[in-house]
């Protein structure tokens, strides 16, 4: 019994290795950025000798180097094989546990590579790696058809079939944390996931108080993401059309983002539609060091979903910068916002003056938009990443030590 125990201190005491599967910058796969900030804090804690990233492959070149930390180009988009290349690849470097930055569309928007690649949590937890799978998003919550996976109704529900199989190959993990209280209840209540647990989204800057106010000139409606699916920017046009018509005429949109691996050649058509509008700005790619000053010059942050597939990284980001934000009423997708702690002014979504009347409830009202801003930044800043980065390794550790005894 004392062995066991000295041997369990020795193992919290270690150092560890960790390994971490995610899509990177400049890469520009889902959940790029939050890999980018989880990676980054994982590698400056004291628990951590050193981090290896099992990244996708792309033509935008090579990752940025962070000290303490080794790329290992080990899957590609839409690759069948990226179950087995990264199996292979964690066996070659041995690290002592694998955290897993997932969404249901991580390795592909095919559906058979796409479906292939999220069985890698149970192969490497069948070879005896400790898993750790941060799950972003639910099939039993994402809209299919809207989300650009199905065109028909009943393939729609095919897929969600298909997603909860999936859900219970993710579970096979040791752990799966989620950032949303009801993400974790529902995998509890349907699937019996007793491994399924709360962790905070975390806020990827540990930056100083923000500037509440709005710099000088044109006030700006700015909005971000990967378009083309159940993100569109139409619907926002036309209610910044519409508000032009009403009068705002120092206003200027900048719809900032690239296309949805779903719906490539999106955004450029969107250019080309809306050449004609005036002060429209389309800046394509934000480079990491451009994110502030994106988020710094938007007076307010639209979200023109048509329905969400879980937690909103930019939500998020809108936050930590002091932004309020125009949300859509999707289902319970208030209900999630709220429960982070997160406000803003919502719409009907596809409805273009409700969304125009949402716009200009912010504009109108410096006072509460103001308000909203401190709200959103308290609730992003509630939880840094440095902070969650530590919750990972202390389960890690306990379920080694577990594994050892």
């Amino acid at each position: 019994m004392v062995d066991q125990q000295s041997e369990v201190s020795q193992i919290s005491s270690a150092r560890l290795r960790i390994g971490v599967v995610t899509a990177f910058p400049p890469g520009r796969n889902s959940l790029n950025e939050y890999g980018y900030h989880l990676v980054r804090h994982l590698s400056r804690l004291e628990e951590v000798s050193d981090v290896v990233v099992y990244a996708d492959e792309t033509d935008a070149g090579a990752p940025t180097p962070i000290d303490g930390v080794t790329f290992v180009p080990s899957w590609t988009f839409n690759d069948p094989r990226t179950v087995v290349r990264v199996a292979r690849a964690v066996a070659r470097t041995r690290p002592d546990a694998v955290i897993l930055n997932l969404q249901f569309a991580t390795f592909g928007d095919r559906r058979i590579p796409g479906a292939l690649g999220l069985l890698l949590p149970a192969v490497l937890r069948a070879r005896r790696v400790p898993t750790l799978v941060v799950l972003h998003n639910l099939a039993d919550n994402v809209d299919m058809r809207d989300a650009g996976f199905a065109r028909s109704a009943l393939t729609a529900r095919l897929m969600t079939l298909a997603g909860r199989l999936l859900t219970r190959a993710l579970l096979r993990a040791d752990i799966v944390a989620l950032t949303i209280p009801r993400y974790v209840e529902f995998l509890r209540d349907s699937y019996g996931a007793a491994n399924a647990l709360l962790a905070p989204h975390g806020s990827f800057e540990e930056i100083a108080k923000p500037s509440f106010g709005i710099p000088p000139g044109r006030r700006t409606i700015m909005a971000f993401g990967k378009w083309g699916t159940y993100k569109t920017v139409d619907l926002l046009v036309d209610a910044y059309r519409l508000l032009l018509d009403r009068g705002y005429d120092d206003l200027q949109l900048v719809l900032a983002g690239t296309d949805s691996p779903n719906s490539p050649g999106y955004m450029a058509d969107a250019a080309a539609r809306y050449a004609d509008v005036p002060n429209i700005e389309m800046p394509g790619y934000i480079a990491e060091e451009d994110v502030a000053p994106l988020f710094g010059s938007a007076t307010v942050v639209a979200f023109p979903y048509t329905s969400t597939t879980g937690s909103s990284g930019v939500l998020h980001q809108a936050g930590e910068y002091g932004r309020a934000a125009v949300l859509p009423r999707i289902g319970d997708l208030v209900d999630v916002i709220e429960e982070e702690g997160f406000e803003g002014v919502y719409f009907e979504p596809g409805d273009v003056e409700s969304l125009a009347d949402a716009l200009a409830a912010v504009l109108d009202d410096p006072e509460r938009r103001e308000m909203l801003g401190r709200r959103n930044y308290a609730a992003a800043s509630g939880v840094p990443m440095s902070e969650v980065v530590q919750w990972h390794i202390a389960h890690i550790d306990r379920l080694r030590a577990r594994r050892r005894v």
